[in-house]
């Protein structure tokens, strides 16, 4: 292994050795613990510490890293307190997460780190994110993001090579190529001769370099970084190292050829190093062993610092209230029906191209992400002739990788700057469902960071469009705790939700039905205003049944509710589906004692069961006949008039009515 130190002084190779071996004896230590039974769970980086040390010194202290489960090195060298650290892998509430993730999933933005998810592909993607941020800003930071040989066969390694070669991003996508995937060997990942090899199907520059070689690290990443801050562009590194310890400390080695061990263990990125060191008189040779047992003698104090702390006592109303990033809307721009003025009639669609152009005159810091947004205005024409009010810098289009753009917008928000994702269809959400439900809706809950994204979705059936173009998925979010999920059925709903939904630091699923988008008109109000996520609205007044209903569902209940003359449909509009309003749900029950709650989606497993269900549970008394669900048939949207009609619940609306009155 040869080294060569340049430019670099005698303090400063010294400085590197510190911040090389401080991890090693962490590690060390933390098998003991582990042996112990004082930690659970260990992913050792052991004979991959040059990578991380190399980068993150190379690196300013403000340009974000995004580490995986190997990357001690990345926390040590940014300073992270050791008590806090190992508070965290205790799972201590004065750990990172307060004890909700373990080891290395936890993000610090004092430090500019990113934790990660276990699905190693959106690491990648959430520093396209950071990177387009600090570009947008004109910052001259870079990003680096971390994967492994076995993360590269995801599909979001690609989306996140591809995103930030088309948008020129200022990142480095860093492989730690240790030879597996946890058991895996890189024979069975990939057969290109280098990982570093498909950056030229990019369009980016690639290089594969000794990623045991701490000074080889290090002079690469200051070099790309010196030149991707004033010319930004991303670069494929591919570090070339071993994993001298098994996928975790439970899993073992029996899978790895001994004579690989063998070799690797000649290359070990320390002791190679320290001995250069010591020949070439930077340092003496009993230095080591002074600097190792004083280092030992600081992580004790601090491991049993951290065991001492007390074990984390449940508190319920805690857990629920950390869900969620605060959030209290301005009273000045919260309207109500009764105050709208000046209004103008106004198509659903043009509602909420309106509240969204509004919302990007009051947030410069607000971009609109998606497929074919820019100057063809999306599908549905909700941005037309965005790009000649706000440029193509905050109105951009995307390749087609939904995955990777959703993780994007969480690291845009790392950057506070807000994002609208508009998917085409609702129906192409399920390409991106790892980032909402695995990262987006659990990122407040685990580090304490903001999802500052709403994904912009048309939906629902009752176009013809069969079924990769027609279904109603809200209840796969509805599902999810952290996401907040939007349902409009009026335009005045739809500008004032989405522009409430753009002001909420939390993510948001924002349904819009697609055959409201130029089916219906109402009065909306010029101004910029909110309407409350959280509240449901009685759209009719009545005694004798309850429809609760959400989107198109609002206007079949209405609809129906003029087919019968001699009693009276109370009917709740409950724009919000998560979380929902049960205080209104109660007071529509109280009214009538007979629900009936109605929703396009299929029927098992629907949000009207939830429904239902609480009623029956908190409001028995008050009934006067079963909770009725009318919903569509469980099958995919088929694509045929008579077919998809049949499909649909608003066919069986009315008799669903006559069932409950007659019960």
């Amino acid at each position: 292994m040869q080294f060569q130190r340049k430019n670099l002084t005698n303090e400063q190779l010294v400085q590197l050795y510190k911040q090389i071996l401080f991890p090693r004896v962490i590690e060390e230590r933390m098998l003991i613990y582990l042996r112990q039974g004082r930690v659970s769970k260990w992913f050792s980086g052991i004979g991959q510490e040059a990578i991380s040390v190399g980068v993150t010194t190379a690196l300013h202290q403000d340009e974000y890293v995004c580490p995986l489960h190997r990357n001690l090195g990345v926390f040590t060298t940014r300073n992270c307190d050791l008590v806090q650290l190992f508070a965290q892998f205790q799972g201590k509430k004065e750990g990172f997460s307060k004890g909700r993730e373990r080891s290395f999933h936890f993000g610090t933005n004092k430090h500019h780190i990113v934790g990660m998810i276990s699905h190693l592909g959106p690491q990648l993607c959430v520093g396209d994110g950071i990177a387009l941020a600090s570009k947008l800003k004109k910052e001259n930071k870079i990003t680096v993001a971390f994967t492994g040989d076995g993360g590269t066969s995801e599909g979001d390694f690609h989306e996140a090579c591809n995103i930030a070669a088309v948008w020129d991003l200022p990142i480095i996508v860093l492989i730690e190529n240790n030879g597996y995937g946890l058991s895996t060997p890189t024979n069975e990942q990939f057969r290109c001769e280098q990982l570093a090899d498909r950056a030229k199907g990019y369009g980016m520059k690639g290089i594969t370099i000794d990623g045991n070689n701490i000074l080889e690290v290090y002079h690469t990443v200051s070099a790309l970084a010196e030149e991707m801050r004033s010319n930004p562009h991303p670069v494929l590194l591919e570090c070339m190292t071993f994993r001298m310890r098994g996928h975790e400390e439970a899993s073992g080695v029996k899978y790895v050829p001994k004579e690989l061990f063998d070799i690797w263990e000649k290359k070990d990125p320390l002791s190679n190093y320290e001995n250069w060191l010591i020949d070439e008189g930077v340092i003496s040779p009993d230095y080591p062993h002074m600097l190792r047992e004083s280092m030992v003698t600081e992580i004790s104090n601090a491991f049993d610092e951290a065991d001492a702390l007390p074990d984390i006592v449940p508190d319920t109303a805690n857990e629920i209230s950390d869900l969620y990033a605060p959030y209290s809307a301005d009273s000045n721009i919260e309207l109500n029906s009764l105050n709208i003025v000046p209004a103008k009639k106004m198509r659903f669609v043009d509602a909420v191209s309106e509240g969204l152009k509004q919302s990007m005159e009051k947030h410069e810091e607000l971009v609109v992400m998606g497929q074919d947004v820019a100057e063809y205005g999306g599908v549905f024409k909700i941005t037309d002739g965005f790009v000649n009010l706000f440029g193509k810098e905050r109105v951009r289009n995307t390749p087609i990788c939904e995955s990777g753009v959703l993780s994007a917008a969480l690291g845009m928000s790392v950057k506070k700057m807000k994002t609208v994702v508009e998917m085409q269809f609702a129906d192409f959400v399920s390409s991106g469902f790892n980032p909402i439900v695995n990262n987006l809706a659990k990122s407040h809950y685990r580090w304490g960071q903001n999802a500052d994204v709403v994904v912009r979705m048309p939906t629902g059936a009752g176009v013809g469009a069969g079924p990769f173009h027609s279904q109603s998925n809200e209840a796969w979010f509805f599902h999810t705790p952290g996401l907040k999920v939007v349902y409009p059925s009026s335009p005045f709903d739809a500008k004032g939700l989405l522009i409430a939904a753009i002001n909420d630091p939390n993510p948001v699923m924002f349904f819009e039905h697609k055959m409201l988008y130029r089916s219906i008109e109402g009065e909306v109000p010029e101004q910029y205003y909110e309407v409350p996520i959280g509240k449901a609205k009685c759209v009719n007044e009545g005694e004798d049944v309850s429809i609760i209903a959400y989107g198109a569902a609002v206007h079949w209940a209405l609809k129906v509710a003029q087919e019968f003359k001699d009693i009276s449909i109370d009917i709740l509009d409950l724009r919000t589906l998560l979380p929902l309003d049960y205080d209104a749900i109660e007071q529509t029950v109280k009214k009538t004692g007979k629900v009936i709650v109605v929703h396009e989606d299929t029927l098992i497993g629907g949000i009207g069961a939830e429904i239902a269900a609480h009623i029956n549970e908190h409001f028995f008394s008050l009934l006067d006949a079963p909770v009725i669900r009318s919903a569509s048939l469980d099958t995919p949207v088929p694509f045929a008039v008579v077919l998809e009609d049949n499909f649909l619940a608003k066919g069986r609306l009315k008799s669903a009515i006559e069932r409950l009155i007659n019960y």
